[in-house]
């Protein structure tokens, strides 16, 4: 596997390190340059919260990008560690926030903030992407208006799900990579 990077902004070209073992899946540059290509210019100024944040590529992306904040959350140490010295490494640690908790646990509480962008990519093959969209769906307070939840899985982990305030509008494939795409009903 090529090494990780930024792909754009103000922390273009830096080297992003990855976590020791086989925990984490880190999204490829293809696909995070494709995912970036369809947010465009409204990552600057927006917030995001990195579920299952592994390397913290895809909030460092969007904070060299000009997001204005990003939560970082993942419950493995090494994983905390790792996104904590990549923000270090890239210069943008005073725009973000790690924390190192469950996932499930965390997005049952009530929201501190609402974020523009829930970007979801646990370990595969074991359904939490969706236990983690239905527990969006349900506390809706997560997600802005227009915001959208942003589902990273392996194409063939994919099947509909019925919710009641969100809908899925848009899916990509990037080889062994799908991106699905949800927003509030309005």
């Amino acid at each position: 596997m090529s090494s990780l990077r930024v792909i754009s902004g103000k922390a273009r070209g830096k080297k992003l390190r990855s976590v020791p073992g086989d925990i984490t899946r880190p999204i490829t540059d293809r696909v995070k340059e494709a995912l970036f290509n369809i947010i465009g210019a409204d990552i600057v100024s927006s917030k995001l919260l990195d579920l299952f944040a592994g390397t913290g590529s895809v909030g460092i992306e969007a904070l060299s990008r000009g997001a204005k904040y990003v939560l970082f959350l993942d419950k493995n140490r090494n994983a905390i560690n790792t996104i904590r010295q990549n923000i270090e490494s890239t210069g943008v640690s005073q725009h973000s926030e790690v924390v190192k908790a469950d996932a499930f646990v965390y997005i049952k509480k009530p929201p501190d903030n609402s974020f523009d962008y829930i970007y979801v990519a646990p370990p595969q093959y074991k359904d939490l992407w969706k236990k983690a969209i239905k527990l969006l769906d349900e506390r809706k307070g997560w997600l802005d208006s227009d915001g959208w939840v942003i589902v990273q899985i392996h194409p063939k982990e994919y099947q509909e799900i019925e919710l009641k305030h969100l809908f899925e509008f848009d899916q990509r494939d990037y080889g062994s990579t799908r991106l699905v795409f949800y927003r509030k009903n309005q």
